[in-house]
This record gives C-alpha cells, sequence and structure tokens, in this order.
C-alpha cells in the first residue's frame, strides 16, 4: 500500500495531467462528433467538412492542453509561452502531440514563473510591459525550438514504443489484464489522471488511424460500478443498501464513477468484482473489435453511446452489459460468503452502528483548526478530485439541509487544488482529507467515506444550529 504521503504525491501528479485534458473535454467531444458525422465512413459524409478532421487532432487539442499546462502552473503568461512551446513539439513530429504538449505546456508554465520570481522587484518603473512580453517571447521562443529539436522527437520514440506495446498486448489477448492496474488506481482517486492523462493520447493516436479506439472504454466503462452497485441493492446492508439505488442513477446516467468508490472501500475485496467487471468488458471490446471515436465524459452511458461510431454499437453496448453482470456476479458472491451472522435484527443493528459512527465522524475528523467557533461559519466547501463530480452532488444535499435550518451558510463545491482560503469547513473523502489540508490548513477538515452520507451531514447541520443558539 501507498503512504499517505506517497498518495498524495502520486495524486497531485495524476491531478496535474487530467487538469489539462479535462477543461477541454468539450473540444475533444466537438473533434470526435465531426469525425463520427462527416468522415467517409460516418453517419453523413462530407469531403468539405472532413477536412477539420486533421488540423483538430493535429493542432488545435494539442495547443489547448499545452495551454492549459502552462495556466496551471504561471496563469495567463504561463498559458502563452506553453502555447509557444506546445507549437514546437507540434511542428517537429508527425503525430498528434498530446504527451508533448503534456510536458512543453507546464514546462513553459515553469520557466515564465522562475523568471518572474527572479526578476521580482528589480524591474525598473514604466519597463514592466516590454519585459513582460519580451521575457514570454523569448523564453518561448527558446522553449519552442527546444521542443521541436529534442523533446518531440523524444515524445515521438516514447509514443512508438508505447504503441509497440499496446500491440504485444492485442496480438496476444492481453489488453483485459490492464483492469488489475486500473480498477483499483480508479478507487484511490486516480480515475481522471488514467483516463485523459494516460488512455486519451493512445486513443487520440489510436483513433486517428483506426477510427475509433478501445482505450476511451478501459476506464470510462460504466459497466463494473453498475454492477458493483447492483449487488449492493440486492445484498447490501443498512445504510450502502439504501443509498445504492441513487448512486446506480447517478453513476449510470450520470457519469460520475466516483459515487461507488467508497462501496468498494467499506468492502476492500470488492476489488475482485470491479476488476473482474473491467477485464471483461475489455475483453468484449477487442472480441467486437469495437471502440469509441473520442473520450466519453462523463462517463455516462449516454456519453459513451454518443462517442460511439456506427457499427459498433453492438460491441459497445454488449462490453457495457457484460461487465455490469459479471461484477454483479462476483460482488454477490463475494458480499453472500462474507462472513457474518445472519439475520435481520444483526443487520439492523449493523446499520445503526454505521449510522452512528457516521454522526461521529463529522465530528472527530477534524484537525486544522479545533478551535473553530462554529457559530461563525460562513463557508463550508464540500471537494473533491475534480471539484465536479462527487463534491458537487454531496454539497447540493448538505445545501439543502443548511436552507432547511435557516442558516445563512454557503456551500459549494469545488477542486481540492482551488480551495480558497477563506473556506471555513472542508468536507471531503478520507482518503483525500491529507491534500486538503495542505491547500486549506485553516479551516476545519471533515471527512467521509460516501458523498451522499445523509448521516454526517445532519449531525453537522445540528451542530451548526446549536452553536447558532
Amino acid at each position: 500500500m501507498l503512504s499517505s504521503q506517497s498518495k498524495i504525491k502520486v495524486q497531485n501528479f495524476g491531478r496535474l495531467l487530467s487538469n489539462m485534458v479535462m477543461p477541454n473535454i468539450g473540444a475533444f467531444i466537438a473533434w470526435g462528433l465531426i469525425t463520427a458525422l462527416f468522415i467517409p465512413t460516418g453517419w453523413i459524409p462530407n469531403e468539405t467538412l472532413s477536412t477539420m478532421v486533421g488540423p483538430m487532432i493535429k493542432y488545435m487539442l494539442p495547443l489547448l492542453i499545452g495551454y492549459t499546462g502552462g495556466k496551471i502552473i504561471a496563469g495567463e503568461r504561463g498559458a502563452v509561452v506553453g502555447a509557444i512551446a506546445t507549437m514546437g513539439v507540434i511542428v517537429g513530429t508527425d503525430i498528434p502531440m498530446f504527451m508533448g504538449a503534456m510536458i512543453v505546456g507546464p514546462l513553459g508554465g515553469l520557466a515564465i514563473k522562475k523568471f518572474d520570481a527572479a526578476i521580482h522587484g528589480k524591474v525598473k518603473s514604466g519597463f514592466e510591459m516590454l519585459v513582460n512580453n519580451f521575457s514570454s517571447g523569448i523564453i518561448g521562443m527558446l522553449l519552442a525550438i527546444l521542443a521541436y529539436l529534442v523533446i518531440g522527437p523524444a515524445v515521438k520514440m516514447l509514443s512508438t514504443a508505447l504503441a509497440a506495446g499496446v500491440d504485444v498486448l492485442v496480438t496476444n489477448n492481453l489488453l483485459p489484464l490492464t483492469s488489475i492496474f486500473v480498477e483499483p488506481a480508479k478507487i484511490l482517486f486516480l480515475n481522471n489522471a488514467i483516463n485523459h492523462g494516460i488512455f486519451t493520447p493512445l486513443g487520440i493516436a489510436q483513433s486517428e488511424s483506426l477510427g475509433q479506439s478501445v482505450f476511451f472504454l478501459i476506464e470510462a466503462n460504466p459497466g463494473p460500478g453498475l454492477g458493483l452497485l447492483l449487488a449492493y441493492m440486492v445484498f447490501g446492508k443498512g445504510s450502502a443498501k439504501e443509498t445504492a439505488p441513487g448512486a446506480v442513477i447517478i453513476h449510470f446516467f450520470g457519469g460520475i464513477h466516483e459515487i461507488y468508490f467508497p462501496y468498494v472501500l467499506m468492502n476492500p475485496r470488492l476489488i475482485l468484482a470491479v476488476i473482474a467487471g473491467g477485464m471483461t468488458g475489455v475483453f468484449t471490446l477487442t472480441m467486437f473489435d469495437a471502440g469509441l471515436i473520442s473520450p466519453a465524459s462523463p462517463g455516462s452511458i449516454f456519453a459513451v453511446l454518443a462517442m460511439t461510431p456506427k457499427g459498433a454499437y453492438i460491441g459497445i453496448l454488449l462490453s457495457v452489459a457484460a461487465a455490469a453482470a459479471v461484477s454483479f456476479i462476483v460482488a454477490s458472491i463475494l458480499m453472500k460468503t462474507q462472513k457474518s451472522v445472519a439475520g435481520d435484527e444483526v443487520a439492523l443493528k449493523e446499520a445503526a452502528n454505521q449510522m452512528r459512527d457516521m454522526k461521529q465522524g463529522s465530528k472527530s475528523q477534524t484537525t486544522a483548526n479545533a478551535s473553530l467557533d462554529m457559530s461563525a461559519v460562513k463557508k463550508i466547501i464540500v471537494a473533491c478530485d475534480a471539484g465536479m463530480g462527487s463534491s458537487a452532488m454531496g454539497a447540493s444535499l448538505l445545501r439543502k439541509k443548511v436552507q432547511a435550518a435557516n442558516l445563512n451558510i454557503e456551500v459549494i463545491n469545488t477542486a481540492i487544488n482551488d480551495l480558497p482560503g477563506d473556506v471555513d469547513i472542508v468536507v471531503t473523502h478520507k482518503d483525500l482529507t491529507d491534500r486538503a489540508r495542505k491547500h486549506a490548513p485553516n479551516a476545519q477538515h471533515i471527512s467521509l467515506t460516501n458523498f451522499l452520507d445523509n448521516a454526517m451531514y445532519d449531525g453537522l447541520v445540528n451542530d451548526l444550529k446549536s452553536a447558532k443558539k
């Protein structure tokens, strides 16, 4: 198992990769739709409109990634330098430079950030604009040359090696084994990093040559999570059983896969179920030679079907269905054979204990600002890795409870890396709390295992109401 610090470092690196892609998912979808509609084998072939496909994948998408990577590190100046550097890797090779953009984009931001720090306070009044503009241009030019001559060719060699490795897996029918690593990594909240940082670059390259890619559905397949949640609906106990139906809707139709992670974490051996489901889904895709045109984000069944090319619907739907069926069967067996005393009375007692523990969690899982005056709380943030999925649901649930209690408290959701300094209370998953503390050291931190934890939210609201009296 990873240590706490190692896990934070891995999550931060993965977060950087996914942060460069996720804001630009709309552009990927636009490219995917244009491809699906207008290429010669598309739904409505159009020779003129299909000419957009190549330039978008070669220029637009890598430039957006490089721009975003630079912006993450050093704001607008970093974004400009990152885009300039990205142009170097694009022109220096003849393949889509997504991995290259992920390298030189942040590198450009880091270079300008270091330069700005070095000259801070040393530029004479009236020369700031001159220095800013020329420094961006010169540093961008130098990085573009470096990217053209060194980084681009190196990334192409790496891409070629990775492609050869992928071919070995495909040729030997070993691609389903990737689920052995992918599914546990997802549970550690590395799902966005895996999907957008690793599989998206591989998938784009494969999709350009084949018109579709299996890589877009290795992580994003909603089948394994669906099967697990269905098993909880049938064989679960207590609050896990009660919340599973809502989680199914959010996961399968909303595409927020983080919702099922706590259900695995509360019974870790169920990771075997989602691994088996993931392997089955990938195996089905390879058997039917099916894949998606572009990333499906979020991983909703609607997004999956929208990115499915003509003629691949049977393989895609069977992949999702088979993954769900196998995950359900394995999870059901594991849950039924788990050592426990049978009977409704025991199940009720377990549920009561679980609810009590979750209520206590709202009071005990705090650190940095233990002396916080609860009566002075003005802002609560529910945070997750991406700031869009599970935290949005948690914030919505808590906001309704806060409003019902007539408390004048702002409740919002955001990504952990974007936590502001004025937040009073931060609510996040227990595996992400250490990271959250680093970004909001003065806040009170509350950990949970399920973002739909009604008991925890009720306990927090009761504490706030009591403090306001």
